[in-house]
């Protein structure tokens, strides 16, 4: 059981994790290919020119369970009869219970009026955006104060501030930014995309993360609030996808309810502001405007290399060739962060090109093909684990049809599931994500076949509303298709997820007393731990970064303590974001086979049941004030 500081509630969230993962672990390393296929630890182009459609099955205990059960008689008696009429209930009475409190926000019903607000307030971020306002250009650039050398190891006061750079322009960056010039810092911020792009969708902003936005910038928490459209005003949780079960461990319809539980009631204990949605740009023109001045952000700018400079600072040199000058660089560049390649010394081929946070992940099909198969050999550079999963993720322009009783949900599966959630404005944002190897991508779309996306999706997800099922014969709840159907083929965006592991792995003794920082370059997001998304916590503590960072580097009075500043704020951060790494990983790897718990007697309704049991715990955890 892993040693960490929870209450007796949240253990039983790890003993009950820890338990399903004895019967049902799939190793997060190796997956069983198909024969024609080689390893993705050796990515030649036969593995390279694998398409879509070839997933590859759980290797593990889980796969010794299928393969029993499957030699064993079976019962058609067991696999029929009766479900709980209580799984089809969208909110259960501890939930409503919840949101009839008198502090909980009142659920207004989707309206047109509504709709239009939110869209035009995206539409005009977006213009923003493309106009390049509030960005470095022209006269102010070529007098930028972080072209002229610091000058050196001094004392740290109101009219000699700190100096930093931040490199990468998504959220951890532009929050990192914006809590270091709250401090009242010199702040710099480098963005490799062209403009901050509408493309993307709605980032869900939980309750921990508005607190540490309230503390940086009080404004910015303002216009967010009033921006955002609150999630947490209905239920959240997992439902069966397909009809699952048996008389002895319980049946269940395609869509039942599995665990239900609200995000809310957590939030009003630790006096915490409930979750929203924001359009990414919204978020991006807020913090630009209200975070810090006119000027800070360089586009088409990536920091490429760095070197200290003797006597203390940093020397941080663009891709152009441009040399920038600091007290403070900070790595928020991402997932293949070049600051982190640089300070781990890792591989040469570590700090590969993504699609920036900036960018939102604006990349069209036959990129998003290159970088499919350039990632395998990024990752083995960067030490970075594939999680086993492709994602497909599109923003539906559809008032989902339960939508006022359901603000998140996912559809668990045999080797995939379909997650859902409220996008604001009558969209829905919707991630399908399957068990395959690394580097698959699609077939080019062709007048003959337009939609290759879309095609392998409807097979996926195939209804009881359709014949046949899906390739192993499960008829899947409508509402997947529901949401496929309604996006565009061209909306559709495809990647593999990679995360990694907590960065404390590691008997390098500089590392273990400063994971993230050394001299004076520190990390922070997904440079430091990139996550799975089942928690929706990655952007969210990445802000927590941000607010912890600006914390440690406001007590500096001399340049001569920013190195201890960095470690300790590596240190504290390491510890929490290690936890919540290692629960979005567990989750992601235990969805998959979700499904087998439903046929397992005793231990099946079990888990259900201390997974139920453990949602609040976990949710007290994540949603803290303190951090």
């Amino acid at each position: 059981m892993v040693s960490t500081p929870f209450s007796n509630g949240r253990t039983y969230s790890i003993a009950a994790a820890t338990l399903a993962a004895v019967f049902l672990s799939s190793s997060t390393n190796a997956f069983i290919t198909p024969t024609h296929h080689q390893s993705r630890t050796n990515p030649s182009s036969s593995t390279l020119s694998m398409v879509t459609g070839q997933q590859a099955s759980s290797f593990g205990p889980a796969t010794l369970i299928r393969s029993l059960k499957k030699s064993l008689p079976q019962i058609p008696f067991l696999a029929s009869g009766p479900t709980n009429p209580s799984n089809k209930i969208d909110i259960p009475d501890h939930v409503a219970t919840i949101l009839a409190q008198p502090a909980a926000p009142q659920r207004v019903a989707e309206n047109d009026a509504r709709t239009a607000t939110i869209t035009a307030r995206a539409t005009a971020a977006s213009a923003d955006a493309k106009e390049l306002k509030g960005m470095l250009v022209g006269d102010e650039d070529a007098s930028a104060w972080w072209r002229s050398p610091t000058p050196g190891a001094r004392d740290i006061t109101k009219e000699e501030p700190l100096r930093v750079l931040v490199a990468g322009g998504g959220l951890a960056g532009l929050v990192t930014a914006a809590a270091c010039h709250a401090k009242g810092m010199k702040v710099a911020l480098f963005e490799q995309a062209s403009s901050y792009a509408p493309y993307g969708g709605p980032i869900q902003i939980q309750s921990n993360a508005l607190r540490a936005i309230q503390r940086i910038s009080p404004k910015c928490f303002e216009e967010l609030v009033a921006a955002g459209t609150v999630t947490a005003d209905r239920v959240s949780g997992l439902k069966i996808g397909y009809q699952k079960g048996n008389r002895l461990a319980g049946l269940y319809d395609a869509g039942d309810w599995l665990v239900r539980f609200d995000t809310l009631g957590p939030a009003l204990e630790a006096g915490l502001q409930p979750t929203i949605v924001v359009d990414r740009p919204v978020i991006q023109q807020i913090l630009v405007k209200h975070g810090f001045p006119t000027g800070t952000v360089r586009i088409q700018s990536r920091v490429q290399s760095y070197e200290d400079i003797d006597g203390g600072g940093v020397i941080a040199t663009l891709e152009d060739g441009t040399k920038c000058y600091a007290d403070v660089l900070v790595g928020a560049d991402g997932v293949w962060s070049q600051i982190r390649k640089n300070l781990h010394g890792l591989g040469e081929g570590a700090g590969g090109f993504a699609a920036s946070g900036a960018a939102g992940g604006a990349i069209d099909d036959k990129e998003a093909r290159k970088l499919a198969r350039d990632t395998i050999k990024i990752a083995a550079q960067a030490d970075r684990r594939y999680s086993g999963f492709t994602c497909y993720a599109a923003l539906a322009p559809h008032r989902a049809s339960n939508i006022e009783t359901v603000s998140y949900q996912i559809l668990l599966g045999e080797k995939k599931y379909f997650v859902s959630t409220d996008g604001g404005g009558e969209r829905q944002q919707w991630f399908a994500l399957i068990r395959e190897p690394a580097g698959g991508v699609d077939e080019e779309a062709t007048e003959e076949n337009p939609t290759p996306k879309l095609d392998r999706l409807r097979r996926e997800f195939a209804s009881i509303l359709t014949e046949g099922g899906d390739a192993d014969g499960n008829q899947w709840d409508p509402f997947a298709l529901e949401l496929i159907d309604a996006s565009a083929e061209s909306d559709i965006k495809r990647r593999d997820l990679y995360d990694g592991a907590p960065l404390l792995a590691t008997f390098d003794p500089q590392r273990l007393l400063s994971p993230w920082a050394k001299g004076s370059v520190a990390l922070c997001g997904d440079a430091a731990h990139p996550m799975m998304p089942n928690l929706g916590q990655g952007g969210c503590q990445a802000t927590e970064d941000a607010y912890r960072l600006g914390e440690e580097l406001a007590g500096v009075t001399h340049t001569g303590q920013i190195e201890g500043a960095l470690a300790k704020y590596s240190r504290v951060r390491v510890i929490r974001t290690s936890i919540i790494q290692g629960f979005a990983q567990l989750g992601s790897d235990l969805l998959v086979d979700f499904d087998l718990m439903m046929t397992i007697p005793f231990l099946g309704p079990f888990f259900l049941t201390m997974t139920q049991l453990s949602m609040p715990w976990i949710l007290r955890f994540l949603y803290t004030p303190e951090f």
